[in-house]
C-alpha cells in the first residue's frame, strides 16, 4: 500500500521526496505530531532536522539525533541523496530521531 503511495507521490511531485519520520523507541525527546513529510529535493539533511525540531518544539539547548539506517547522515547532505541511497523497497527514506545519540556513530 506504502509503494503504491510513494510512486504517485513520486509522479505527482518529482522535486520531493517522500520521507518518514519516527521517534527512537526509549528516547525522552517529544513525539512528534506529523509523520510524513514531502521534502524538496534540494533541502539538506541539517535543513531537515531543523523542520524536525520545530515540529517538536525542541529547546535550543537541546540535542537532537537524527538517524537514517542507524547511521547520522551529514548534515550538508541533500535529502535527494540520502533518498537516492537509503529509501526503503515501499519508497520511502524512514528517518529516526532522538534525544541521545543512541547508536555511537561518531
Amino acid at each position: 500500500r506504502r509503494q503504491a503511495e510513494s510512486g504517485r507521490i513520486r509522479e505527482k511531485y518529482p522535486d520531493r521526496v517522500p520521507v518518514i519520520v519516527e521517534k527512537a523507541e526509549r528516547s525522552d525527546i517529544p513525539d512528534i505530531d506529523k509523520k510524513k513529510y514531502l521534502v524538496p529535493s534540494d533541502l539538506t539533511v541539517g535543513q531537515f532536522v531543523y523542520v524536525v525540531r520545530k515540529r517538536i518544539k525542541l529547546s535550543a539547548e537541546k540535542a537532537i539525533f537524527v538517524f537514517v539506517k542507524n547511521t547520522l547522515p551529514p548534515t550538508a547532505a541533500l535529502m535527494s541523496a540520502i533518498y537516492e541511497e537509503n529509501k526503503d523497497e515501499d519508497g520511502f527514506l524512514y528517518m529516526t530521531y532522538s534525544g541521545e545519540n543512541t547508536f555511537g556513530s561518531p
